[in-house]
């Protein structure tokens, strides 16, 4: 009789272990700036991947088992990128990152990832290159759901060139990665189009007197301004344009809808036009019950979501993920790879419907069809267009055959 009975203990304990593994939480990791300059699309992005994991949890979790966040502070700087990615991979034991606002936290970043085996959402950073930097190598772990500026560059050009009739444009870019490879994907489009610039002119994060680039616009006869930047900089833009005494349309990178743009450059900042994969306009019921729910939990200033694009990006990378590991009923880094790389059922999500969103040659979730123009008006961001209203209010689903107007550029 003793022997059943050591077999019979030896099987709780092995039941017990094995419970006490389903209940562990699956560790996610979450980056952003949270502070500084890029923190309106950080703590945006942060605050849709909560309510999302919120949501999954209530429901029950995946496969049993809740979501952890693990939430760091990049403050948009590549170095603190580094340190963070080797923190979650080593110490905390994530399975997935989700984040990346600044392209060239990105770059820096996610080749530890790549190398631990373990996958990358990028829900908000669009240089082209983000997700190829590693196509010479057999798996790629590095996703987005996000529009490259391969796509949003040909959009820009084609609203201010086709659209609206601009001969003469002037190209003002930050210094940075982001704003140096949308530059490149601007000055390709164009090129595409039979037009140079006018004018080329860069400027550094934390410029406030943009007035030496404007004149140059300005000299050139530039009819519009083609800008990639962030918000505060953006802004300063604007106001060395009523500085000057001098309007004409700005037309950038999605960007320019940020919170810090809208506020501190004021009626300078009226009629700005750039890409946008969501509006906070309750177009359909998914987005309704989103917008709902965002300013119910984080109740922002004026019910305006600092970052709408952020957020509703954000949030659906969070499901994006969790269908990648139900269905790979595993958080070991290469299933839920091989997964993402062939999810077999739809995803939801705020801004599209994700119907086979990413293959073995192809981690962009969003093609060019998803897009719409958005434009500042009255301190916040609406549709530029009625029939972009209505487009949204429609199904999209990612269209296999829809490419931008440039090749993203590979490393």
């Amino acid at each position: 009789m003793i022997r059943p009975f050591k077999l019979t203990a030896l099987s709780a304990l092995l039941l017990s272990a094995t419970l006490a593994l389903a209940a562990e939480p699956i560790k996610i990791g979450v980056d952003g700036p949270f502070t500084g300059g890029s923190s309106s699309m950080g703590v945006s992005m942060r605050d849709g991947v909560r309510l999302a994991t919120a949501e999954i949890n209530k429901a029950g979790g995946i496969l049993g088992r809740k979501i952890e966040l693990i939430e760091r502070d990049d403050e948009a700087k590549n170095e603190r990128g580094v340190q963070i990615a080797q923190e979650l991979i080593n110490k905390e034991k994530v399975v997935a990152l989700v984040g990346y606002i600044n392209t060239g936290v990105a770059l820096a970043s996610e080749r530890f990832f790549q190398d631990a085996k373990i996958p990358v959402m990028n829900n908000v950073a669009t240089g082209s290159i983000v997700t190829h930097q590693f196509d010479d190598q057999p798996d790629n772990y590095i996703f987005r759901n996000a529009a490259h500026d391969s796509i949003q560059a040909p959009m820009v050009v084609e609203e201010a060139i086709t659209r609206r009739g601009f001969k003469k444009v002037a190209i003002l870019a930050d210094s940075t990665n982001y704003g140096q490879l949308g530059r490149a994907d601007l000055e390709k489009a164009l090129e595409l189009k039979g037009i140079k610039p006018v004018a080329v002119e860069k400027f550094n994060i934390k410029d406030v007197d943009m007035t030496a680039q404007l004149l140059k616009a300005k000299e050139a006869g530039a009819e519009a301004v083609l800008t990639y930047g962030i918000g505060p900089e953006l802004a300063q833009i604007a106001n060395g344009m009523t500085k000057l005494g001098w309007k004409v349309p700005m037309v950038g990178s999605w960007t320019l809808s940020m919170a810090n743009f809208i506020d501190n450059a004021g009626p300078g900042g009226e009629g700005a036009r750039m890409p946008q994969t969501f509006i906070q306009e309750p177009t359909t019921p998914k987005r309704k019950a989103f917008i709902a729910s965002y300013l119910k939990e984080f109740k922002p200033k004026n019910n305006r979501i600092d970052s709408p694009v952020s957020a509703a990006q954000g949030y659906d990378s969070v499901y994006l993920l969790a269908a990648a590991i139900k269905q790979a009923g595993s958080t070991d880094g290469p299933k839920v790879k091989d997964a993402l790389e062939n999810l077999k059922a739809p995803v939801d999500g705020v801004v599209t419907t994700y119907n086979k969103p990413f293959s073995k040659s192809d981690h962009e979730a969003i093609t060019v069809n998803i897009p719409v123009f958005g434009e500042v008006k009255n301190e916040r961001v609406v549709y530029a267009y009625p029939e972009d209203a209505k487009k949204a209010s429609e199904v999209r689903v990612k269209d296999a055959a829809a490419k931008g107007a440039l090749t993203p550029v590979k490393k």
